[in-house]
């Protein structure tokens, strides 16, 4: 009887949780809900599993909260010391198989998945690793 009590507790708990989040979201200002989202950063896209989604493949050593990172792809380390040329860096992210054609790294930018701004502050964030 006790358990089912619990039970009863946890879910009208989460019905009331539920009726204010959804109360408050109707009673948001119409202002708030006009402004515009905020641009990514590269480390945002780079970490965004529907965008960049770099950690699915690769681990960054050097970033703490880069959890639950890819072994796949090679460690984004010193990549300033691998790709001197930035622009060579960019062209990996925007398609990797212009440089090896059995390479598993999608090409962000000629697949459309990432926006030529969006490659752009992905290779900043991923060069200054």
């Amino acid at each position: 009887m006790r358990k089912l009590h619990h039970a009863a507790l946890a879910c009208a708990v989460g019905a009331i949780m539920l009726s204010g989040n959804a109360l408050a979201q109707a009673t948001a200002t119409p202002a708030a809900a006009a402004a515009p989202a905020k641009e990514e950063t590269g480390k945002q896209l780079a970490f965004n599993n529907r965008k960049g989604n770099c950690l699915a493949c690769h681990g960054m050593p050097t970033v703490p909260d880069a959890e639950s990172t890819g072994l796949y792809g090679p460690p984004l380390i010193a990549m300033s010391a691998r790709f001197p040329d930035k622009a060579k860096l960019r062209a990996q992210i925007w398609d990797a198989t212009a440089f090896n054609p059995s390479t598993s790294m999608i090409p962000f930018g000629k697949h459309g998945v990432l926006t030529e701004a969006e490659i752009d502050k992905v290779t900043d964030f991923v060069y200054g690793l």
